[in-house]
């Protein structure tokens, strides 16, 4: 059995570092604890995370991963499951699940059929973009800013 630092075991989810640690305190993820006050993360604590239940058995069962993909620049890596796939026409629009998120992709119909994706699949999602937008929840308080005072002048 493998144990991972946070660091990894984030990484390896999809998500934030911090998101993590929150998860660990809230008692959502079972870590072992080292000697020195460290959490460590198990394999089979991650696999529980991100796989549907019906592939954990597929998944111990299946042969160590070979995938082509040795190394790439792109720093936002999304690693999730297959939850839906529709393929329509020349498009089809791919749903991947990424720890209690979920992310939908539209891409060729080609790029399906190549990646042989399918329900329950593991996947990664690559995100390259020039914008991003920031968006509030509804129950958090926008406040304006508080209006400025103008500055005395000395007097000369």
């Amino acid at each position: 059995m493998t144990l991972l630092t946070v660091r990894q075991a984030a990484g390896r989810l999809g998500v934030g570092y911090s998101t993590l640690k929150h998860w660990i305190y809230q008692g959502r993820v079972r870590t072992r604890v080292t000697s020195g006050g460290h959490h460590r993360i198990a394999d089979t604590e991650i696999d529980r995370l991100l796989a549907p239940a019906t592939t954990i058995a597929a998944r111990a069962a299946a042969p160590e991963r070979t995938g082509l993909i040795v190394a790439i620049s792109g720093r936002n890596q999304l690693r999730g499951y297959v939850d839906e796939v529709r393929v329509e026409g020349l498009l089809a629009q791919v749903r991947l699940r990424i720890g209690d998120q979920t992310l939908t992709a539209i891409i060729t119909r080609d790029a399906v059929e190549e990646l042989k994706l399918r329900r329950g699949d593991e996947a990664l999602a690559i995100v390259k973009s020039t914008e991003v937008m920031i968006a509030r929840e509804a129950d958090t308080a926008v406040h304006a800013p508080a209006p400025r005072k103008p500055r005395a002048r000395p007097r000369r």
